[in-house]
């Protein structure tokens, strides 16, 4: 059990990633250099900057993060 993340990227945008980030910058406004930097990973992995980037990344059965 784990998190689809290949699934995810149908259903998450970068407007969410943005709203991700501002409320994380509220509650731990300290460590906001760390939150924009995860967030625009995040945008780059959803290929929301600039370019589509998937074609980069293994598709299927790719065990990323474990």
């Amino acid at each position: 059990m784990g998190i689809d993340f290949e699934g995810m990227k149908d259903k998450v945008s970068g407007e969410h990633v943005d709203k991700a980030a501002d409320f994380a910058k509220s509650r731990f406004g300290e460590h906001s250099d760390k939150i924009d930097s995860a967030a625009d990973k995040a945008k780059d992995y959803l290929g929301e900057s600039g370019g589509e980037q998937q074609s980069e990344e293994p598709q299927q059965g790719s065990p990323e993060g474990e």
